[in-house]
């Protein structure tokens, strides 16, 4: 098994991989030359997804796959590890949403949204533990959302999904600490992303969807999920917008829900109108390669501040540590110097440094 880890490259497996988030996430594989399963339903993106793989140096098996079924995961990973080896990595990204009041949605589009992109990360991590538990070693990533922490009106099925992600996965990292298990599990929450899943979701609103501002672009988040690949943290947030909803929903959850209800449908849309039936990729997939940007890259941040210090957490705590006791000694420093220039005697009967330096001067020591 070491012998697998030290010479040869990762093996990853990656769902969604055809665009958005989960293409860019097979980029950034491809670039340390990982050997990638690439899992969508979309062929189109998907052959797109292995020329880049292989153009970058790796190598790529291309896996048509719906999430939505424990069958075809569980052929996905058998696969994977029968023509590249052992499974170093899965990434759980797929995803599927209806962007819709919640009286006018369908209960089909409940239950599609939700063995996608709930059941299908269910499904995936199972598929995944199978395999690597029994190693002992091997590492899920799972690709949350801001939205599991504080839901947002339109996306209920969306939303539900994603806290459903979020109390499976804290129920089963329990279990591995339970069975001492060195496998991990790691999720990565989301802010707004600039992918092209606006162009293709279903939606009953009147305009153009778009993700909510501040919008990321697709590659800060793919470096985020490499970086949690190899670090074992229980969970990494990107972006101040993220923290700023999950500190929220804690504190001042009620006023949120007034503030959603007042700005959450207009942020939500552009102002451009759009045709009520559209086509969309929730039951089907669409043709076509879409790549991993949406048509929001105008105005999108390429670097996240508050991720970059994250990652560096221990040193920005020992900086703060090392400024702080630096003015503590200054401020320390500037109240003794005070107290010796403010008083000619010592309480203990003894001359000050002021009066020593007065003394002095009356003995012609000083010019």
């Amino acid at each position: 098994m070491k012998a697998h880890r030290h010479h040869h490259p990762r093996v990853v497996v990656i769902t969604g991989a055809s665009a958005g988030v989960g293409r860019a996430t097979v980029r950034e594989f491809a670039r340390e030359g990982a050997w990638i399963g690439l899992v969508a339903r979309s062929r189109d993106g998907l052959e797109g997804a292995r020329k880049e793989v292989e153009a970058a140096g790796g190598r790529a098996l291309v896996l048509p796959t719906d999430v939505a079924y424990p069958d075809q995961v569980e052929a996905a990973a058998a696969m994977v590890e029968r023509r590249f080896g052992p499974i170093d990595v899965w990434v759980n990204n797929a995803m599927a949403s209806v962007l819709s009041p919640a009286l006018k949605m369908t209960a089909e589009e409940y239950q599609r949204v939700t063995d996608v992109t709930y059941l299908g990360y269910v499904y995936g991590t199972l598929a995944a533990l199978r395999r690597m538990v029994p190693r002992d070693v091997g590492v899920i990533v799972q690709v949350g959302s801001a939205l599991a922490y504080r839901s947002i009106p339109l996306q209920s099925a969306y939303c539900g999904a994603k806290h459903a992600v979020q109390g499976f996965v804290d129920s089963l990292r329990s279990e591995l600490l339970h069975d001492g298990s060195r496998v991990h599990i790691t999720t990565v929450q989301l802010p707004a992303v600039n992918t092209p899943q606006f162009d293709w979701i279903k939606s009953r609103m009147p305009c153009h969807p778009q993700p909510v501002p501040p919008i990321y672009q697709p590659e800060v988040i793919a470096r985020a999920i490499v970086w949690a690949s190899r670090h074992r943290r229980r969970e990494i947030s990107i972006g101040l917008p993220t923290v700023k909803a999950i500190v929220g929903q804690k504190f001042i959850p009620g006023l949120l829900d007034y503030y959603l209800a007042w700005k959450g449908y207009k942020a939500q849309q552009t102002n451009e109108p759009i045709a009520p039936d559209r086509p969309n990729n929730l039951f089907h997939p669409l043709p076509g390669d879409h790549g991993a940007h949406g048509g929001f890259d105008e105005g999108a941040y390429e670097f996240s501040l508050q991720l970059w210090l994250n990652q560096r957490r221990l040193w920005v705590a020992a900086a703060a540590l090392a400024v702080g006791g630096y003015l503590a000694k200054g401020l320390s420093t500037r109240r003794n110097d005070r107290r010796w220039d403010g008083e000619p005697f010592s309480p203990t009967g003894g001359t000050t440094r002021s009066a020593r330096e007065q003394a002095a001067r009356q003995g012609g020591l000083y010019a």
